[in-house]
């Protein structure tokens, strides 16, 4: 999959707040994601988010050049 800053994705486990929507806020050699429950931030290596990650919920809208 290719993942792209603001994306929303659904996570195997949810966060202690009951989500399991979470956005992306960087891509590259870590992944930064918001919880969309409750704000949390949290920063992964890109593997163990490949992993955590079962899907993409919403794709960011990319603007035509």
């Amino acid at each position: 999959m290719l993942y792209e800053v603001g994306d929303i994705v659904r996570t195997k486990k949810t966060h202690p707040c009951g989500s399991k929507l979470w956005e992306l806020t960087r891509v590259g050699v870590d992944f930064k994601l918001k919880c969309q429950g409750c704000g949390h931030i949290i920063v992964l290596e890109r593997e163990k988010a490949k992993k955590i990650i079962t899907k993409i919920e919403k794709k960011v809208a990319k603007e035509e050049e």
